[in-house]
């Protein structure tokens, strides 16, 4: 496995090299403080949460590459952790632990857990590098067949789901519309094409999904607080930057369930060019989106 290397610091920021994959330039922005600091500096902070969130674009390879460092980054400061991913569903965690076992190959379990189109190159560093450290990895999402069904035909339908597959949704579920926040920029950002009753089943599916990761991920960090009762531990959990911008959707849900942990929000958000980079200025909504906004350009 290939090893990430720091190999610069510059005026507009860090810069990474990967020997496989080449140069990611990038700049990380402290919300807080109001200023752009050092990748060291926010991994030293990181590192001092319970849970990470990593909100990220999906098509943005710099995005994924910069995602692997962090892990790395946190590793060396934390030791154990989890690995948390909206990208595998709960339906299938057992065919992962039996390939993060050994019992089952690569091969085998892509076949049997619905892996993302881009995973060889996107999430496969990412669970290669839990599994090498022995990390347990979390499948925490709903699995896609139910939530579409919830777009299809309402939140209803998982009352009428048998024991087996109750255990793949979260039990407890809290989906307020109205004023919301969360509810508000649900809305806006699908626009004005569904009807009211099409953009209820939507946001359904949506909340059952954040529902779902938020107590998977709120789980896991229980069940590793109890096995060792002298660390706290740490998840990092990977999803789409919507799930938890503003620590809003999972982030808010996992914070009601753990409300003594840290949680701390980061979102990547790729801009077009090197020139962009260099010459951005965080401002307005940016300033709430999370503790911490990575910029890299695209490829």
């Amino acid at each position: 496995m290939k090893h990430v290397a720091l190999i610069a610091t510059l005026a507009a920021g860090l810069t990474i090299g990967l020997a496989a994959q080449g140069y990611v330039p990038y700049r990380v922005f402290d919300t807080a403080a109001g200023q752009f600091t050092d990748f060291e500096v926010m991994a030293s902070d990181l590192a001092t949460a319970d849970v990470v969130f990593v909100g990220e674009q999906h098509d943005d390879p710099n995005t994924h590459r910069l995602e692997r460092l962090l892990l790395e980054a946190l590793a060396a400061r934390r030791g154990g952790m989890t690995l948390s991913l909206e990208m595998f569903e709960r339906d299938v965690q057992g065919k992962l632990d039996e390939f993060q076992a050994g019992y089952l190959s690569e091969p085998g379990f892509l076949r049997v857990s619905r892996p993302w189109p881009r995973y060889a190159t996107d999430y496969k560093p990412l669970v290669d590098y839990a599994i090498g450290r022995g990390w347990p990895v979390l499948a925490a999402n709903v699995p896609r067949p139910i939530a579409s069904e919830i777009s299809k035909a309402g939140v209803g339908v998982l009352d009428a789901k048998p024991d087996a597959e109750r255990a793949w949704f979260a039990a407890d579920r809290q989906c307020p519309v109205g004023e919301d926040e969360y509810y508000v920029r649900f809305k806006a950002a699908m626009g004005s094409h569904p009807t009211m009753d099409a953009l209820q089943r939507f946001y359904d599916a949506q909340c059952v999904k954040d529902e779902t990761m938020a107590e998977s991920i709120a789980r896991a960090w229980t069940t590793a607080a109890a096995a060792d009762a002298s660390k706290r531990p740490l998840v990092a959990h990977y999803n789409g930057a919507f799930h938890s911008d503003f620590g809003l959707g999972t982030a808010s849900r996992t914070q009601r369930r753990l409300p003594d942990a840290k949680v701390v929000v980061i979102t990547m958000m790729p801009l077009k060019d090197v020139a962009e980079l260099s010459a951005v200025k965080p401002e307005g909504e940016d300033l709430k989106r999370a503790r911490y906004l990575v910029f890299t350009t695209r490829q």
